[in-house]
């Protein structure tokens, strides 16, 4: 997979989903990128909602972290360094199966896992008149 483009309106998000959930593994973390209100937690509500996940989807600003069933998972470090993740152990949450959702993660984050081993996937966000346009691509 290069990178895939898919511009819509929001409520065009099921192709998103539907091209996610074909082409990103079992295990893989997604990084979630794009300026603040672009759509992030609205891509992880509705790919809990493809996966079954009963209840509300909110950003986990500070608790850091949301775990919903269906091995779903979803990180907030808006408010965090890299070390501070690694500190509170969170980075060790990453060898659990599933999608690992995150919000706000660093490009030096990125890489260290990626150097590691994971399955890392970006999904870019912008937002333009009454669109988004989603960039999907294997790192």
């Amino acid at each position: 997979m290069n990178k895939k483009e898919i511009i819509g309106s929001l409520k065009d998000i099921e192709k998103v989903v539907n091209y996610l959930n074909e082409v990103v593994p079992k295990n893989a973390i997604i990084f979630l990128i794009g300026n603040l209100a672009s759509g992030k937690t609205t891509l992880t509500a509705q790919i809990a909602k493809s996966k079954g996940v009963d209840g509300e989807v909110t950003s986990p600003t500070f608790s850091l972290q949301q775990c919903y069933d269906k091995d779903l998972y979803h990180y907030d470090l808006y408010r965090i360094q890299n070390h501070e993740f690694m500190e509170l152990g969170l980075f060790e949450e990453f060898d659990k199966d599933g999608w690992h959702m995150v919000e706000w993660g660093s490009d030096e984050l990125k890489k260290f896992l990626l150097d590691a081993g994971y399955n890392v996937f970006s999904v870019t966000i912008t937002p333009f008149e009454n669109q988004r346009k989603y960039e999907i691509e294997k790192n």
